[in-house]
């Protein structure tokens, strides 16, 4: 299993409680980081601002990206982390209530490994966490010194 982070890009605060309820729920242990918007989560990735001086070899496990966000979105913080050397093989799940073709479409062409529309039902949700928990921290093997 690995041990890394999940970095969750979500300004939305109700889907962040959603989230954590979601991953208690499934015994998805991983520390979770918040970041509210894409500049601050660019800035956990680098080590910069306020994670100034974070250890930056230990990467996410996996981040889970809403779309629609303030400052800096989530279709241009991902093409940000495929363009940087050390992110751009980062595991990027696109986890957004946007039903938007256009949306996906993009997503994908930038480089996102999974496009996920957020459930309303709780039970759907943490259903669908699980499912990402499963795959993303225990099955998927990763190229850079995580399973």
């Amino acid at each position: 299993m690995n041990n890394g982070p999940i970095l969750l890009v979500e300004d939305n605060p109700d889907d962040v409680i959603l989230t954590k309820r979601a991953l208690k729920d499934r015994k998805i242990a991983n520390e979770l980081i918040l970041a509210r918007d894409g500049v601050e989560a660019l800035e956990y990735l680098r080590g910069e601002g306020v994670h100034e001086g974070r250890d930056t070899s230990i990467m996410p496990a996996v981040i889970l990206l809403d779309i629609k966000m303030p400052r800096m979105d989530g279709l241009e913080l991902l093409k940000i982390i495929r363009s940087e050397e050390s992110t751009k093989l980062l595991p990027v799940v696109i986890l957004t209530s946007s039903k938007e073709e256009s949306d996906v479409m993009k997503s994908y062409k930038l480089g996102a490994n999974s496009y996920i529309q957020k459930p309303v039902n709780f039970d759907q949700f943490a259903t669908a966490v699980k499912q990402l928990g499963l795959y993303w921290l225990v099955m998927n093997v990763r190229p850079y010194g995580g399973q």
